[in-house]
């Protein structure tokens, strides 16, 4: 990847520039002085905010949108036969894939944080950026979910740090120019594209060896400690225990999502901190974070602050509303490793009854992983299942929600036309399904957690509606 592709560029187009990669990129580049313009399929409260930025957008991708731009940028979720990105690759100019341009912008700064782990990155790198919003520094940030205190999922500033969520899909990762890296765990996910455990092992220890300055690793994690054994690089570890540079003391959960802990280093007490996000792999995320911005020399003051201020980036465990005496929250998770962390920990909040709405994220995935989602499924004291959303792929792994509920007793799903496309009509009809049945059923004192990457919120939004409109 040539990384001075932008030099002499005046004009970038963004191919669904609404995206939750693609707008703090835009942010980064527009704050750099380009030229931006944009397109994506529906109206969003990002895009307001492209816009706010002076970005014209084309609502509706069609071939004419490219037209005068010196570089052009899609994201992967872009089909090759979307007509917008068939005209960018005929028109002659350069055409990046967004993991290459975050590369790229990534090596701009002299202190990027770039922060990877197969669960709970986005909560992770939104954590050292509230800390260092917190702290006053005027940073860049990259994050794949929206965090309150920047307004959405980035932000552009002038210092030479860059706080950079970086995801192991398809070894995006490796396009990357990290100087601080934090590895949060590594486990089986993305089999379709690594294979096995050892690729992926194999694909982080690749990303560690692209480090410029420090590794700051969990120790407590088996597979991580395999990913870095033997390399020559500073290192920082933070875990479960006092055999970690950074480590937790006297943790202690209290009112469901409070949660406090004295935060250790080398035997020595920094202070407490308090957290708004429950579970104890939060608690291994803030001592990442903590690490993070002890190496940049933040504070520990501030970083207790951020921490405490921090609630969540949104869809991480956020809750959404109180109807009828019933907690609705929504949560990303869509791997067994995080289902379980998220639903372990909402099972421990004293609610009466704990009902998980989830919906499967791509064919392969659910096929790949079904036995270990339907032990985890058996948590709640309800599971009820979607119908799978394919996203990207095409359901040639002959995989049906049916096959997943029939693992998990009692579990609840409403059988639909498996030779029908997943559209909208059939996906609201199951979605409505859904929503009437946890209504009639659901009592007070019970916690809703919708639960899964894609859409699975709308649920929760459709169940608070309903239960507010009853009587």
């Amino acid at each position: 990847m040539d990384i001075n592709i932008l030099n002499g560029k005046k004009h970038i187009h963004f191919i669904g520039i609404g995206g939750s990669g693609m707008y703090p990129l835009a942010q980064i580049l527009h704050s750099q002085g380009y030229y931006l313009t944009g397109s994506d399929n529906n109206e969003t409260e990002t895009l307001d905010a492209v816009r706010k930025m002076g970005i014209p957008v084309f609502i509706g991708q069609r071939a004419e949108n490219v037209e005068g731009a010196d570089l052009i940028v899609h994201t992967a979720a872009i089909m090759e036969d979307n007509p917008e990105l068939m005209a960018a690759r005929a028109s002659g100019v350069p055409v990046l894939e967004r993991a290459e341009l975050l590369g790229i912008v990534t090596s701009w700064f002299e202190r990027a944080v770039c922060v990877s782990g197969t669960h709970g990155k986005t909560t992770a790198t939104s954590m050292i950026t509230q800390i260092l919003y917190t702290a006053g520094i005027d940073l860049s940030a990259y994050i794949g979910g929206k965090l309150p205190c920047i307004g959405g999922s980035g932000i552009a500033g002038k210092s030479d740090i860059l706080v950079c969520e970086s995801c192991e899909f398809e070894d995006h990762y490796l396009r990357l120019f990290p100087d601080i890296s934090v590895i949060l765990n590594i486990d089986a996910d993305h089999l379709d594209y690594f294979g096995t455990l050892d690729n992926i092992i194999a694909s982080f220890r690749k990303f560690a060896q692209n480090t410029s300055k420090v590794l700051i690793v969990n120790k407590s994690d088996e597979n991580t400690m395999k990913a870095v054994e033997g390399l020559d690089k500073p290192m920082l570890t933070f875990g479960r225990d006092s055999s970690c540079d950074f480590y937790p003391e006297n943790v202690k959960h209290e009112n469901g999502l409070l949660t406090t802990y004295d935060a250790m280093f080398r035997g020595e007490k920094l202070g407490q901190i308090t957290l708004h996000v429950a579970g104890i792999h939060n608690v291994l995320n803030s001592l990442a974070a903590v690490a993070a911005a002890h190496f940049l020399g933040i504070d520990f003051a501030a970083v207790q602050k951020g921490l405490e201020d921090f609630r969540g980036a949104k869809r991480r465990f956020e809750k959404l509303g109180f109807e009828k005496g019933v907690t609705v929250v929504d949560d990303y998770a869509h791997h067994p490793t995080e289902l379980e962390a998220t639903l372990r920990a909402a099972m421990e909040m004293n609610f009466r009854k704990v009902w998980a709405v989830f919906q499967p994220f791509t064919f392969s995935r659910t096929k790949l992983l079904l036995d270990d989602f339907a032990r985890v499924l058996r948590i709640p004291d309800h599971a009820v299942l979607t119908d799978i959303m394919g996203s990207r792929e095409k359901n040639t792994y002959g995989i049906f929600t049916r096959h997943l509920a029939e693992k998990i007793p009692g579990c609840i799903w409403f059988p639909q036309d498996e030779t029908k496309e997943w559209d909208d009509e059939r996906k609201y009809a199951n979605f409505s399904q859904i929503c009437d049945y946890v209504c009639e059923n659901v009592q007070e004192g019970d916690l809703v957690i919708t639960l899964g990457c894609g859409d699975a919120y709308k649920i929760a939004k459709m169940i608070l509606k309903k239960l507010s409109e009853e009587v």
